[in-house]
């Protein structure tokens, strides 16, 4: 296998954290949030640029909220829109070709074997696993579903009529563990005093309006579309989402459970070793190996781990032993674990 370059992330590591309650009742979908299940649940932090602070703050403000029981993880999310539209009705098109909201899940967090999932304004979905992120050699499997998922969206205002009162559009999803613990630690759900990796992304499109109808912007030079905005909970400092290793920390608590939130000590020793399979890839796209030379590849930055390395021509395996006598690793597929 080739390893391409991988580009590195531009931001401090500093991923977003939420404290999960336990439902005390299922959900009854219709798409709205204003109702008794969703009242005590916590919103995220408004959405940021993809980017993070290297970008100015999303025009229209997104937030979500999630909850958990025995046999599902919800989601709702609020989407303030003066433009409502959508267009794709077949499941499983690519949704983000319209304006849309995501949903990417990570069980254990070793950026391999993880989901995404899109929905549109007519509550349109795709649902996909990915075997390793594209970066990675992927691929993606779109014939993977989402068994027993429940979807629904509530529209405040009126769908693809110009002029309408727009105010927003709001969703609920209930995905069952029955589905997401495929890719879990131990093939199971979480339990209490666990997190997930999970991130969100809306996609936004500049838009005008010709003969009655919304219609993507197009550059006048080019005649393309203008890119779309993406605008996200847990910041990347790129633009793309299939960096598993920057999403957000969701902790599952129930009742009155205290969470110590703080970015666990392996987190941090595997983003330590990620700064250095960045090193790596960028390294073997310029000389078409890898580096054998931890120390020149240590080279310039301060680190907060003692690693060692395993590395010849076509693969290498780093890792750190942490406090906890626990070991990090990291390879050159990109798989980071702990063990």
């Amino acid at each position: 296998m080739s390893y391409g370059e991988v580009p590195e992330p531009r931001l401090i590591f500093e991923p977003k954290h939420y404290v999960c309650p336990k439902a005390a009742e299922p959900l009854v979908l219709d798409g709205r949030l204003d109702k008794p299940f969703w009242s005590q649940v916590p919103w995220t932090d408004d959405f940021v640029d993809i980017e993070g602070d290297a970008r100015p703050l999303p025009a229209k403000q997104t937030r979500v909220k999630m909850a958990w029981d025995d046999e599902y993880f919800y989601f709702g999310a609020e989407l303030i829109e003066d433009e409502i539209w959508a267009t794709l009705t077949e499941r499983d098109s690519v949704i983000f070709y319209d304006n849309d909201f995501e949903i990417f899940i990570d069980p254990d967090g070793d950026t391999h074997q993880y989901y995404e999932f899109e929905m549109n304004a007519f509550n349109t979905v795709w649902d996909l696993l990915l075997v390793k992120p594209y970066r990675d050699g992927g691929p993606p499997v779109d014939g993977w579903d989402i068994n027993g998922l429940k979807t629904a969206v509530h529209i405040d205002g009126e769908i693809n009529k110009p002029g309408a009162a727009n105010r927003k559009w709001t969703l609920e999803v209930a995905m069952p563990w029955k589905a997401l613990k495929e890719c879990a630690k131990g093939a199971r759900p979480p339990q209490a005093g666990e997190y997930w990796r999970v991130n969100f992304s809306r996609v936004e499109w500049h838009t005008d309006i010709v003969d009655g109808q919304y219609v993507k912007r197009k550059n006048e030079q080019t005649g393309k579309s203008l890119p779309e905005e993406n605008w996200v909970w847990s910041p990347m400092g790129i633009v793309n989402m299939h960096y598993p290793e920057l999403w957000g920390f969701v902790w599952f608590a129930d009742g009155d459970q205290q969470l110590d939130t703080t970015v666990p000590q392996s987190e941090l020793a595997k983003w330590e070793l990620r700064k250095l399979y960045y090193r790596q890839r960028n390294y073997y796209t310029e000389n078409g190996r890898f580096n054998t030379d931890l120390a020149a590849l240590m080279e310039g930055a301060s680190w907060d781990i003692q690693p060692e390395m395993e590395c010849g021509k076509e693969m290498f395996h780093i890792s750190a032993q942490l406090p906890s006598g626990e070991y990090v690793h990291i390879r050159e597929d990109g798989r980071a674990w702990l063990e």
